[in-house]
């Protein structure tokens, strides 16, 4: 069950994405990690490197777990101006900054690198920020120019809030604010992360996002809005979303120092209704898909949206088209194609006259999962109940549904599949749906179905996906 182009660990558990940074080249990844089961615990920092975001080397594992202080999730940065000191005067250091969990504490600390990330020290002094709390985790740190200082998010997870701290030099931290709670607090909030954003088409408006991740239910959620350093405030009129509205993507953080200015994320695809008992050998835990995170102006206000990053075409195998057609005529040509184990497909299609349309995925000896725009109910939806192994958790088979409105537009969906992960884009990224399933054999047939009528399909493309290996 392996996926082929999504990062997966070498062996053991991993969860979430930690200390994401670009620096010399190198897109850094650490995560959530194992070494030593395929389930959690002795949690440490794993570690690849890769210069597209497709294909990644593993390096050995970062930070490990010291004196029964585990290394929780947390982020990395490159410190340019030395303000930490770690630096030789030759390359920046990188600093992560990460949670330290024992059975009393959590607490915040720091280690650096002074060769590309390749090996760690932590700082003597840790922990740099320690409030005598079990439930404050998870920092985000980003550097804020016009107070000219570093800002760490992190969350007091109990309590629905986001804490802001602020330093000069990342050793040295004051408290700033608090925010919250907004959105869903019917679960622990974890992993926030805080970023600015140029709204698409408006290049003089900078927004703000916050982001945190609520625990079983909804999972990553953003509220938009203005930081000034010391305290966000939410933009009025905005409304908090949900990032994605599959189960499967949670602790989303994205990467730091992007050479070309993109923002860029990536989650771990799982759920801890689940976490621990996906089906697996040797190995546990998949992120999704790198994406690209914009913010547009809609007529309903500020949307953020989501695109697989454009790198990903390079494992793109021979494509198949079909161009202006009936179902049927589509099906004739999806049918000629062998099972295949990862497919990226792109649909656009006009719903008109039907009441439900959508996509199988025939994974063999009866097991399909669709994905189902409902016409009259203005929906998108993930149907993985009889997708394969569903029966390691009563959590797992299951219909995962969006809210899709489309006013009268085409239906457009791209749709990135593998061996156990679908993730479906609607209407260039507005509304994201990301589920694993686990269809015994891991290949996938595909045709289209409708109830009610007969839609035109405008454009169809699918390409089979090449290991990135």
């Amino acid at each position: 069950m392996r996926p082929l182009i999504h990062f997966t660990p070498p062996q053991n558990f991993m969860n979430d994405p930690n200390g994401l940074v670009y620096l010399a080249g190198e897109y850094h990844l650490f995560y959530q990690h194992n070494p030593f089961g395929e389930t959690w615990g002795h949690m440490s920092w794993g570690h690849a490197v890769s210069r597209d975001l497709v294909h990644w080397e593993h390096l050995p594992v970062a930070l490990s777990e010291e004196d029964g202080v585990m290394v929780f999730s947390g982020c990395a940065v490159v410190d340019h101006a030395n303000s930490s000191g770690f630096g030789d005067g030759l390359t920046p250091p990188l600093v992560a900054i990460y949670t330290g969990h024992s059975e009393t504490e959590q607490t915040q600390n720091i280690a650096y690198s002074r060769d590309l990330g390749r090996t760690w020290t932590k700082y003597s002094d840790n922990p740099v920020i320690a409030i005598g709390s079990r439930e404050h985790r998870d920092p985000k740190v980003v550097w804020h120019a016009p107070s000219q200082q570093w800002i760490m998010v992190t969350v007091l997870a109990d309590r629905h809030q986001v804490r802001f701290d602020g330093s000069p030099d990342l050793i040295h931290w004051e408290h700033l604010s608090d925010f919250g709670p907004f959105g869903a607090a019917d679960g622990v909030w974890e992993c926030p992360d805080l970023f600015p954003l140029v709204v698409e088409g408006h290049p003089d408006e900078t927004v703000w996002v916050l982001k945190v991740d609520v625990c079983r239910t909804v999972g990553a959620q953003v509220v938009f809005g203005d930081f000034d350093g010391a305290r966000f405030s939410v933009r009025p009129g905005t409304e908090v979303q949900r990032v994605d509205h599959g189960v499967d993507f949670y602790a989303a953080q994205s990467w730091s120092d992007t050479p070309d200015g993109r923002r860029i994320w990536l989650a771990w695809m799982s759920n801890w209704h689940y976490g621990n008992a996906t089906p697996s050998a040797g190995w546990r835990g998949v992120f999704s898909v790198p994406r690209e995170v914009v913010l547009r102006e809609t007529p309903v206000g500020l949307r953020l949206a989501q695109r697989p990053i454009t790198e990903l075409r390079a494992l793109r195998g021979g494509r198949l088209r079909v161009n202006v057609s009936d179902i049927d005529d589509a099906n004739t040509a999806l049918a000629a194609l062998e099972p295949l184990p990862a497919l990226e497909m792109a649909l656009r299609l006009d719903p008109t006259g039907a009441r439900r349309i959508g996509v199988r995925f025939d994974h063999g000896a009866g097991q399909e999962t669709l994905i189902v725009y409902d016409v009259a109910g203005g929906t998108l939806a993930i149907d993985r109940r009889r997708s394969g192994v569903v029966d390691f958790s009563e959590h797992f088979p299951a219909l995962h549904v969006a809210p899709l409105a489309l006013g009268g537009l085409p239906l457009d969906l791209e749709i990135f599949v593998d061996t156990c992960t679908i993730e479906g884009f609607a209407q260039a990224g507005a509304v994201a749906l990301s589920d694993l399933v686990f269809p015994r054999g891991g290949l996938h047939s595909v045709s289209l179905f409708a109830e009610g009528g007969d839609p035109t399909i405008e454009a169809l493309s699918l390409w089979p996906l090449a290991p990135a290996a």
